[in-house]
């Protein structure tokens, strides 16, 4: 299957092409893709079509943890081959879109411990190394509100952050993000109003 993933990669980078954040929509995927995906002779073929409605979600997501463009494209392409390889296990009793966030968010989580590990910094420290990412970011479009928003929520608890892009940028319920996260609905809506209160503060004391 391996071998077939590679073939794959192609839609993978035409996925994250456009490098315009998305607007939230409909993504979810279905039944029939659902169906084909399932299907060893039409898996191929649903694959792609599967890297095509999420790629750049998923980009997205993975690009607000981890903040470099470089970093954040193989974290998708890891997380689209761990995807594939494991794709007979799926059985369809989570929801598609939650199973690929479950595993994208963890594929970032993971980088960012390495990220520590080899850079010998602790959780507390991480906001710096993220804010001098974000810096030093050669994709920025210039937009300097945008880039200080992305700033101020690297400085957030890695929940909170995890919430807040979540909630704000992809207008996720608070019912999948539960099923993605392992989260209560209670605790999540506390991190979220937590993190909107502190960037908030932020901008209050900017002006």
């Amino acid at each position: 299957m391996a071998d077939t993933y590679s073939s794959l990669c192609g839609d993978t980078e035409r996925a994250v092409t456009d490098k315009n954040q998305p607007m939230a929509g409909a993504d979810e995927a279905t039944p029939e893709l659902i169906a084909r995906l399932r299907d060893p002779l039409t898996c191929r073929q649903a694959f792609g079509d599967v890297i095509k409605l999420y790629g750049t979600k998923l980009y997205w997501q993975i690009r607000r943890m981890v903040q470099t463009h470089e970093d954040a494209d193989d974290i998708l392409q890891n997380t689209f081959l761990k995807a594939w390889s494991n794709i007979e296990n799926f059985r369809g009793d989570a929801k598609l879109k939650t199973w690929l966030y479950k595993i994208a968010i963890n594929e970032s989580l993971s980088f960012l411990e390495k990220e520590r590990k080899r850079c010998n910094i602790s959780i507390e420290d991480e906001s710096s190394m993220i804010v001098n990412l974000i810096a030093a970011d050669k994709y920025v479009d210039g937009d300097e509100l945008a880039l200080e928003l992305r700033k101020v929520i690297a400085t957030l608890p890695e929940k909170q952050r995890l919430v807040f892009n979540m909630k704000y940028f992809d207008d996720m319920k608070y019912e999948q993000m539960s099923e993605i996260l392992g989260t209560s609905v209670g605790a999540l809506k506390a991190s979220y109003h937590l993190a909107v209160k502190k960037i908030e503060q932020h901008f209050s004391e900017a002006d």
